[in-house]
């Protein structure tokens, strides 16, 4: 199988993230290509490969399949074996609810919180709304871990597709600092401390120098 992800630029694009932490699940060889974000030419070279003009984009052999949520969904479906969403039925079903409710809200962490690798202040003063969206996160969190079925230091466990996704709020939460209670805050370092993240965050901060 022939795998090709089209992402923004490894400092900025939180999206791009979520998608190339959901490949290294599958553990399949893919190639990458990076499309710089705000350039004059962004939009045409995107549009080239999609009519969204937004990434990620994973390109297959049967077509493009565009948006990080369907492209996890075709992943799991791809690669049964490696089992990337939680193997019990309602853990799966709480993993997949709360992806649902991460990629389709929060608008005020992220809009108030950029994605930004190199990040490193406190949001000061913070919004309200900000306030309100980092406590639900956080019990959305919670909400994870009490449907999980298996052992291990991840949301349900072992490392899932629901890992892939909140990566990209756990550099947000670190990176402006925020305090968060001592379960949520090894959470957060247990993904610092996965290999394909870490390796995202180094390429990610060499961008700054270049």
């Amino acid at each position: 199988m022939s795998l090709h992800l089209i992402i923004g630029d490894k400092l900025l694009s939180s999206w791009s993230l979520r998608a190339a932490l959901a490949l290294e699940l599958t553990g399949a060889p893919y190639t990458e290509e990076v499309i710089k974000l705000g350039k004059p030419d962004t939009r045409e070279r995107l549009l080239e490969h999609s009519p969204t003009g937004k990434v990620p984009l994973l390109k297959t052999t049967r077509g493009v399949i565009a948006d990080s949520l369907a492209i996890a969904e075709y992943l799991a479906e791809q690669f049964p074996s490696e089992s990337l969403w939680p193997s019990d039925i309602f853990s799966r079903a709480q993993a997949r609810s709360a992806c649902a409710q991460m990629h389709s809200g929060f608008f005020a962490l992220r809009n108030h919180m950029p994605f930004h690798l190199g990040h490193d202040a406190a949001l000061s003063p913070m919004p309200p709304e900000v306030k309100v969206d980092i406590e639900r996160m956080l019990v959305l969190w919670a909400e994870c871990r009490a449907a999980a079925t298996e052992e291990g230091p991840y949301l349900f466990g072992r490392l899932s597709l629901a890992d892939a996704f909140f990566a990209p709020i756990a550099v947000r939460l670190r990176t402006y600092q925020v305090k968060l209670p001592a379960i949520d805050e090894a959470y957060v370092e247990t993904l610092y401390q996965w290999p394909a993240f870490k390796a995202w965050q180094k390429a990610g901060l060499e961008e700054l120098n270049r």
